[in-house]
């Protein structure tokens, strides 16, 4: 069971930047791809960004490319979310997302298996 736990949320003003991180209690963290998603109120849950097990590759979400970026340190078991050029539609919990397996590319919640209790990010404009 790989547990997840979220941190870096809070209140930003638009055109700012927040960076999240989401430590991993697995020991073998780099037999896992990882991802980021949100859900604003109201809303699904939606695809933000993707890695997969070695940094190589990320994958975006349209609304986010170009603004947000993810990253990971396998010596840390840790998987970060570095958001710029914030603005008040990128308002919603934040959850980290793992996938057993190396690759990448997955967009659907129900590809992942295990998620962390998220975390609130809340832009004013």
């Amino acid at each position: 069971q790989v547990q997840l736990v979220e941190s870096g949320g809070g209140l930003v003003q638009a055109g700012g930047s927040l960076r999240l991180s989401c430590a991993a209690s697995e020991r073998t963290f780099n037999n896992y791809a990882m991802a980021w998603f949100r859900q604003a109120p109201g809303k699904e849950r939606e695809f933000v960004a993707s890695i997969n097990w070695s940094g190589s590759t990320t994958y975006y979400a349209d609304s986010v490319k170009g603004r947000f970026t993810i990253s990971r340190d396998n010596a840390k078991n840790t998987v970060y979310l570095q958001m710029n050029s914030l603005k008040p539609e990128d308002t919603a919990v934040y959850y980290c997302a793992a996938r057993q397996g190396r690759g990448g590319g997955y967009y659907t919640p129900r590809a992942y298996d295990y998620w962390g209790q998220g975390t609130q990010v809340t832009v004013s404009s």
